[in-house]
């Protein structure tokens, strides 16, 4: 491997210390010729998915463009770096898990816009407004207003389990 430092090939880097991570393997790396230490991350690439974009071109799935993606709708959120790179990872899990040789974009949109809604809302619809490419304010309320009303029917299912857990526990007095 070519040193990142002094770009020497020869006598190369030997690795220090190997460890597995999420989402591969983790070398710490030295230089023989510089002696600067470094890291490097290998993940294995799973399979050749490509994306069918809706014009009907297709191109490679990118795990760097979908983060782009997540980022950008998590700008100036109160989300973590390493939330976002979990959400990325689980979105890219996710669909490589298909096992699909072609994947629709929507595809794609749908899993990303299903973390988000779970993960930040501001985000979801930030993410919704390029992915659904609302074309004025009333298909963009109507998303929100469908944003409010799962959050309402999950509050109310809430409410309702602590109810049916109440009416279960014998009364002693």
């Amino acid at each position: 491997m070519r040193c990142l430092q002094c770009g020497s090939e020869t006598p190369g880097t030997r690795v220090v210390d190997s460890r597995e991570s999420a989402d591969g393997v983790r070398r710490r790396r030295e230089c023989g010729a510089c002696g600067v230490r470094f890291t490097t991350y290998e993940r294995a690439e799973c399979g050749a998915a490509l994306v069918v974009k809706k014009d009907g071109r297709r191109e490679q799935f990118s795990r760097a463009k979908l983060a782009r993606g997540v980022r950008l709708a998590c700008f100036k959120r109160p989300v973590p770096a390493e939330a976002i790179d979990a959400i990325v990872r689980d979105i890219e899990a996710t669909i490589l898990g298909l096992g699909l040789h072609e994947i629709p974009s929507e595809v794609v949109g749908d899993h990303a816009m299903r973390a988000l809604r779970d993960f930040d809302e501001v985000a979801y619809v930030r993410f919704a407004s390029v992915c659904r490419e609302f074309r004025d304010v009333e298909s963009l309320a109507e998303e929100i207003e469908g944003l409010m009303a799962r959050r309402r029917r999950a509050a109310s299912e809430r409410n309702q389990l602590r109810l049916r857990f109440e009416e279960e526990q014998p009364c002693w007095s």
